[in-house]
């Protein structure tokens, strides 16, 4: 399975990408849950709720499927996955 994050956005505008392929992984199958997590919407999350000023807006793409988000409209599984794709808190 292949991940990729995209993050724009915050107060620089400054574009962060990180793709991760997990065949093999030892975390593969935690990783596999989580983006399968990810690309649902967030019940709890406004539709069309717009995000914060400065705020990072997100692209999660599994293989080929497609979600995008904005701070602070994630839900648990995105911002997760965001933390450990790009390595930073999300």
């Amino acid at each position: 399975m292949r991940i990729e994050v995209v993050r724009t956005g915050g107060f620089a505008g400054i574009e962060r990408r990180a793709e991760v392929d997990t065949s093999g992984r030892a975390d593969e199958d935690e990783l596999r849950a989580l983006a399968l997590l990810a690309l649902r919407p967030d019940p709890g999350a406004a539709r069309g709720a717009d995000g914060v000023r400065d705020g990072f807006s997100y692209r999660i793409t599994v293989d080929g499927r497609t979600v995008s988000c904005r701070d602070p409209h994630l839900s648990d599984a995105q911002r997760s996955l965001i933390s450990r794709l790009l390595k930073e808190g999300a």
